[in-house]
């Protein structure tokens, strides 16, 4: 992305964070004068040890001088998780990868890897490169979610599926929630590769296409691992609850691993049994 946009994406990632911290948590009274939620920018710049016009500077997304140790401790005084501190790092001084190989090289599936996939027989998964873009699934995903190879693969991008197919909206319980956990992993790939100027394209055309993904991408979270529950409603066999782990893949390729487990104490595995049987 640009430095312009670059800027523009720190600026509102700090100021959402900032709305985020309630005063009394970081040690600030209430008060009843308080006109927006969250942290005043003064007070976040008191709890970082930095003068409140840097802070503001920073927040508005000025092209300013910026060190390590000083973002150490605007981190700190915004609570931010270790997948943050590294989206911070990543848009504050603008390095990273600029474009990792995205070609069939590596995003191929090793013989392992298939095997892992296919033995995961009551755990729908789908492996995704660094764009998300669906490269692998088994059985069971196509199942519950869809028949991914009725999709043209150029057309596999989770993200963008997300948004234009409606089997993923009647499927989640609460759509909002299912879409927040792969955008907070779009996210910290989107800080990972600051410099890659796909992502910047990407964001625009889901911005310009689908009112509702500007909302949820400024809402979202950045978690390269986010680990929640889902609740699907299944066309053919009801309430299934799953929880997801999402992990990269090791080796030399960029792929992720997202994997939906059947909740414990739920009918879910018993429910999935019963959809593979009717195919084979």
């Amino acid at each position: 992305m640009n430095q312009e946009t670059r800027l523009q994406a720190l600026s509102s990632f700090l100021k959402s964070k900032r709305a985020k911290i309630m005063p009394e948590a970081a040690g600030f009274p209430a008060g009843s004068r308080r006109r927006t939620p969250g942290l005043r920018r003064e007070e976040v710049a008191q709890l970082a040890g930095v003068s409140p016009t840097w802070y503001t500077w920073l927040e508005q997304g000025r092209d300013i001088k910026v060190s390590g140790s000083v973002l150490d401790c605007v981190a700190t005084a915004l609570q931010l998780n270790d997948d943050e501190r590294k989206y911070l790092y990543a848009l504050a001084l603008g390095s990273g990868p600029s474009a990792a190989p995205t070609d069939e090289k590596h995003s191929e599936i090793t013989p392992s890897l298939n095997r892992i996939l296919q033995e995961l027989r009551f755990c729908p998964t789908i492996i995704s490169d660094r764009r998300c873009q669906i490269v692998g699934w088994n059985q069971a995903a196509a199942h519950v979610f869809m028949d991914f190879e009725q999709i043209p693969a150029e057309q596999r991008n989770m993200i963008r599926l997300l948004f234009t197919r409606k089997e993923f909206r009647r499927l989640a319980g609460n759509w909002e929630h299912f879409v927040g956990g792969y955008l907070a992993i779009f996210r910290a790939y989107y800080g990972q590769y600051v410099q890659d100027e796909w992502y910047e394209r990407f964001v625009e055309e889901m911005k310009g296409n689908h009112p509702e993904f500007q909302y949820l991408w400024e809402q979202s979270q950045v978690s390269s691992a986010p680990d929640v529950l889902l609740e699907f409603r299944h066309a053919k066999v009801g309430k299934m609850l799953f929880h997801l782990t999402s992990f990269q893949v090791q080796g030399n390729t960029d792929l992720r691993c997202s994997v939906y487990t059947p909740a414990p104490e739920s009918s879910t595995e018993l429910k999935l049994g019963r959809l593979l049987e009717r195919q084979d």
